[in-house]
């Protein structure tokens, strides 16, 4: 399910974990390396078209590593501090390369990123927010395809 999908199926919580992840640039990818381990690594994330767009440079680590495997983690960044103002928000999918020359034209004209580059788009398969509530209760909000959002209080 892509990301237009996603936010057909629960815009609120999709306008939220958007507002989330542009709060910052700079956001962590995590991979799997070929022995199976995670790798994380940086990543500037879009929102472009209904879709999740992760860009990479040519030949990277993690974009090797999503071509052999294409799972994926990716957490917004947390930012500075202990407030976590918006709450930690985590998006977990896979990544599938976009090889078509009109579509990564199209990508390059709204982002202009450096010649040559790997484009990959996020299908999704589960959006995970947690967050803290009054000050007591801990919230964690969960979606995943087919499923309505599912909503945990904790004190």
């Amino acid at each position: 399910m892509n990301w237009a999908a996603f936010t057909a199926a629960e815009p609120r919580f999709a306008r939220t974990v958007e507002e989330r992840f542009g709060a910052f640039t700079h956001h962590v990818l995590a991979t799997l390396r070929r022995d199976g381990t995670p790798r994380t690594t940086g990543l500037e994330v879009r929102f472009l078209g209904g879709e999740l767009w992760l860009g990479m440079m040519p030949d990277s680590r993690k974009a090797l590593d999503l071509r052999r495997d294409p799972r994926f983690a990716l957490q917004a960044n947390p930012g500075e501090g202990q407030s976590m103002g918006g709450g930690d928000v985590r998006v977990g999918g896979r990544a599938i390369e976009v090889e078509d020359p009109g579509q990564k034209a199209a990508y390059s004209e709204e982002v202009e990123p450096p010649e040559p580059f790997h484009l990959f788009r996020a299908e999704l398969t589960e959006v995970v927010r947690t967050s803290v509530e009054d000050g007591k209760y801990l919230v964690v909000q969960i979606w995943k395809p087919g499923e309505p959002l599912h909503t945990v209080r904790r004190t």
